[in-house]
This record gives structure tokens, sequence and C-alpha cells, in this order.
């Protein structure tokens, strides 16, 4: 299976600004810029990599947990993952330095112990956590 994405960018680095477009359609010409990823600039809409990478990484760490649950005889009512991506200067560029996996879960007759077992598993066997070359940080509650 292959994925892709293009971007176009235009100008300079600072000023100048870029589109990105998914192969599924979901992102077409999504607006970038050095603004909105590095200043938070408000009014803009768009994006940037670490909100994407994010995205990505919560979307597939959820993926993997629904998928060892269920292989564990669980279902879960609902799995609610906010994923924290750091982005921070090192040297003379920057570097994704964490990435902080905040799931609140509501899974029917599990106990915490296992829980947070498969949450581990999950956590380390989901693909884009494989990707990602930081600390990944687990924050779990089971409610």
């Amino acid at each position: 299976m292959k994925r892709s994405a293009t971007s176009v960018w235009k100008g300079s680095g600072k000023d100048g600004q870029g589109t990105l477009t998914t192969q599924s359609g979901v992102f077409k010409d999504q607006p970038y810029s050095f603004k909105l990823r590095f200043e938070n600039e408000d009014g803009k809409a768009g994006t940037n990599p670490e909100e994407l990478i994010a995205a990505a990484h919560a979307g597939c760490f959820n993926m993997a947990l629904s998928v060892q649950l269920g292989k564990a005889g669980y279902t879960p009512s609902e799995l609610r993952t906010e994923a924290v991506i750091s982005l921070d200067q090192q040297g003379e560029g920057f570097a994704v330095t964490k990435s902080v996996l905040k799931l609140a879960a509501q899974i029917p007759d599990i106990k915490e112990d296992e829980f947070n077992k498969i949450a581990k598993a999950a956590k380390e066997g989901c693909p884009i956590s494989k990707l990602l070359n930081c600390e990944i940080e687990l924050q779990s509650s089971l409610k």
C-alpha cells in the first residue's frame, strides 16, 4: 500500500506560502506557511506539517488500539485521543522532539491493568509511532 501527498511552495521560506493536496482529495490545495507554522497566525485558514503529523498519529494510534482491543475480546464505546506534537529548535534547525498521546477511553468490562497493557502495545505497534524518531508519551484514562 502506498499513499501520497503533494506540496507546492512559492516564495521564500519565511514570506512564501504553499499548499498541500492529498491523494484522497480530503486536502486539496490546503494552505500552509511559515507564519501558520511558527507564529500561530490567527484568523487564517491553513495547516502545518506538525498538525498533520498529530492527526496522523492520533488516528493511527486509535485504530491500532481498537484492533488490539478486538483481539483481546473488547469493543470500545469510544477512544478519544489528542496527539500533541512538540517542534523544538535544535542548533540551527528544528526537530519534532515529542508526541504526547492523550487518550480517554470508554471500554466496557475491561480491567485497568489490562487496558494499560493493551494501550502500551498499541502505542509501540502503531505504524506512525514507529515512523517518528522522538519520545512518544501515552497519557491514558479509562472511564
